[in-house]
């Protein structure tokens, strides 16, 4: 089992600004999974934010963040970021840190092994 925990959300955010959201994971080894993002916004349903491969060496970025968000991970403190900047209005969501024992980049959460609590990002216009 693997558990992950959110955290850097919950606050306003101007748009136009950045937060740096984290999520730490406990139980098996963290270096054996890939890592993702995923949101929610309210009345949707989840949606792909971003994905990174176990080395770090390889990503992936819905469109609608690309240039604007950066997902990086760092094995020896079982920690995955996802750095936000240019926040726009309609990021406004819950993002859910996820992983995966596969070797998967993409958007199908069904193929997502574990997921944390969420973590509430609000941007105002």
């Amino acid at each position: 089992q693997v558990q992950l925990v959110e955290s850097g959300g919950g606050g306003l955010v101007q748009a136009g600004g950045s937060l740096r959201l984290s999520c730490t994971a406990s139980g098996r080894t963290f270096s054996s999974y890939n890592m993702g993002w995923f949101r929610q916004a309210p009345g949707k349903s989840r949606e792909f934010v971003a994905t990174i491969s176990r080395s770090g060496g390889s990503t992936n970025y819905a469109n609608s963040v690309k240039g604007r968000f950066t997902i990086s991970r760092d094995n020896a403190e079982n920690t995955v970021y996802l750095q936000m900047n240019s926040l726009k209005p309609e990021d406004t969501a819950k993002y859910y840190c996820t992983a995966t024992s596969r070797y998967y980049f993409g958007s199908d959460r069904s193929l997502y092994d574990y997921w944390g609590q969420g973590t509430q990002v609000t941007v105002s216009a």
